[in-house]
């Protein structure tokens, strides 16, 4: 039975996979490519669990652990969720948890060095980050109005294996463990809800398409000639130099003398910001100059800053333009969010 179960499993992840594949050039691109590093994740998970392998069983293949697919999945539920073009390098550390996994594993395989109480510790730490990607991945799916449908099928998957987890932690502490979680035979519901999730997944991508992978948005401006490795390549000019540079702070800062310093043309900068950032270039600006202004008011070197201050330091060049900006994006006045602090 378990064989059958996993035979399905990788012919529907197989097909899920060829199908995306023929089509990718229409969906988001860091959502397509998330999905398809989670089904290959799961495909991986099934080839070598440890105690219910599909070639040969009891052989310890850890870089085929289902950890993979759980950072997969968070990475694609927050993307999915969020709508966004342009993937952040900075998510790659969400990784780091699997590399520690991988890197403790060969360690413990070569050394022997299961006893060895800082690798405990650290294994334990991984486990731990785990549990906490798949408490915040059913968290995002709940919060999101978007696809409330997500929810009942990756909540039973991330739930199953969250439990998993939870069971292997009690584990360290010698606390009595989930009998059914320490049963391997019992990995068969696992699979099973791994296959629904699979074959739910296949039914959507022909009925509906766009609810799996959400389509990358039509150019707004056609003509523009401005290909996908120049979008990418202006959008990290464009956000290393509100990050790193603090561009924002510059009050006379505008769309051409932005242009003028990154030497990108103005038509680019406003193309990216409109259709691939869903932003316009005073909202983008003001953001970061809302977010630095939030910063200072937790910082007890601005505490005897007056409001109007600290608005004039991150680039606000008056009080109006300062409390409507604000109010636009946090939904309160200045005033009434110092207070709510107090």
């Amino acid at each position: 039975m378990l064989k059958i179960l996993q035979i399905i499993i990788l012919l529907q992840g197989v097909f899920l996979i060829v199908a995306l594949m023929a089509n990718r050039e229409k969906y988001q691109k860091p959502t397509f490519w998330l999905l398809i590093g989670s089904i290959a994740s799961i495909i991986f998970y099934i080839i070598g669990d440890d105690d219910n392998g599909f070639f040969e069983e009891k052989v310890d293949w850890f870089f085929f652990d289902s950890s993979l697919f759980i950072t997969f999945l968070l990475l694609f539920v927050m993307y999915f969720v969020s709508q966004r073009e342009v993937f952040k390098p900075r998510h790659l550390l969400f990784f780091l948890p699997n590399l520690l996994y991988f890197i403790i594993e060969l360690y413990e395989k070569y050394n022997a060095a299961e006893d060895i109480m800082l690798v405990e510790i650290i294994e334990l730490l991984v486990e731990l980050s785990f549990l906490s990607y798949l408490l915040f991945t059913i968290w995002a799916i709940l919060k999101s109005d978007r696809k409330k449908w997500m929810a009942f099928f990756i909540f039973p998957l991330a739930l199953l294996m969250g439990l998993s987890l939870a069971n292997e932690i009690l584990g360290w502490f010698n606390i009595g463990q989930i009998p059914y979680f320490s049963n391997p035979e019992n990995n068969a519901f696992t699979l099973i809800i791994i296959a629904f999730l699979f074959y739910f997944m296949a039914w959507k991508l022909v009925v509906s398409p766009s609810e799996i992978v959400p389509f990358a948005k039509v150019k707004k401006y056609r003509t523009s000639g401005l290909k996908e490795d120049l979008v990418e390549n202006y959008t990290k000019k464009i956000t290393a130099f509100m990050e790193e540079e603090k561009g924002f702070m510059d009050s006379k800062l505008s769309l051409t003398s932005l242009a003028e310093q990154l030497q990108i043309p103005k038509q680019y900068i406003s193309e990216i910001l409109n259709t691939h950032m869903n932003t316009n270039f005073q909202d983008f600006v003001n953001s970061y100059r809302v977010e630095a202004f939030l910063e200072r008011m937790d910082d007890a070197n601005y505490s005897n800053f007056s409001l109007l201050g600290i608005a004039n330091e991150v680039g606000f060049s008056s009080k109006s333009n300062f409390y409507a900006t604000f109010k636009k994006h946090k939904g309160v006045t200045p005033t009434e969010y110092r207070k709510s602090l107090k």
